[in-house]
């Protein structure tokens, strides 16, 4: 992993998601951390790379990092997608929510927006994470054609950099004592797939899965929760929906968006 872009309005949201991303990235020098910003007339240049520079100033102070700033006039999404591809950027760190209700149409919508574009994985932070080391990730699958819709890629990059545990869940209400044939083929590919990781697995036969996923994060301390960003995914679709609910509900786990 070789550059973070951190996308900031200076709502309560994103200043939280970059706070985060500092404390993740910390001690990850060779990781340039990239402070971003996007502005409407042409007079909020100046004021906007004030802003930023303060910030970068902050966490300079407090951790060990390589942090560039860059502010542009534009469209949000458009730009940042420019800066993505511009700079092969690895990942984007951004929050979800804020407390006001304009702050929650737009850091909401365009995080779920970015979240969904194939330009890069994408973390989302809730404004209420707080920071803590990221030792148990869980990935959620459907465990549908792991071979071609699984991006091991990043997953591995991810893991490589932050040193994390992988759990890999599947909820499925049609379950019963033993999994199938066709599952243990999907779980063996996985095995084979993340073997450096001696990944563990777990099979839920719950009809919730929102409950099901809450809890397996209860129970195992997770972290971080990777979900598979796939066309036509009814998991996918859950799991979106399930994102929505839980930011309205304090939920406070971050989640990585890839993409098959």
């Amino acid at each position: 992993m070789n550059t973070v872009i951190v996308p900031v309005d200076f709502s309560d949201a994103s200043l939280n998601a970059a706070q985060y991303a500092a404390q993740l990235l910390s001690d990850h020098e060779n990781i340039n951390m990239i402070l971003y910003h996007t502005y409407d007339k042409d007079w909020e240049s100046a004021s906007s790379e004030e802003k930023l520079t303060e910030l970068k100033t902050k966490f300079e102070k407090k951790y060990k990092l390589s942090i560039t700033t860059s502010a542009e006039k534009g469209d949000f999404i458009t730009e940042l997608e420019k800066l993505v591809r511009h700079k092969r950027a690895d990942l984007v760190i951004m929050g979800n929510t804020g407390h006001s209700s304009i702050a929650q149409v737009f850091m909401g919508s365009n995080t779920l927006k970015m979240s969904e574009t194939k330009a890069c994985s994408v973390l989302i932070v809730p404004v209420n994470s707080q920071y803590h080391e990221v030792k148990n990730v869980m990935l959620a699958s459907d465990f549908k054609n792991v071979r071609s819709t699984t991006p091991s890629a990043p997953i591995k990059d991810f893991l490589n950099t932050f040193k994390a545990n992988l759990h890999i869940v599947n909820v499925n209400s049609e379950l019963y004592v033993a999994i199938t044939e066709e599952y243990e083929k999907q779980k063996e590919d996985y095995e084979n797939m993340f073997a450096e990781f001696d990944p563990e697995f777990y099979f839920a036969r719950l009809y919730d899965v929102n409950d099901a996923l809450n809890q397996f994060a209860t129970d195992k301390n997770i972290d971080l929760i990777i979900t598979i960003h796939k066309q036509h995914s009814l998991l996918y679709r859950r799991f979106r929906s399930i994102h929505i609910k839980n930011l309205k509900n304090n939920s406070s786990v971050p989640v990585l968006v890839v993409h098959e």
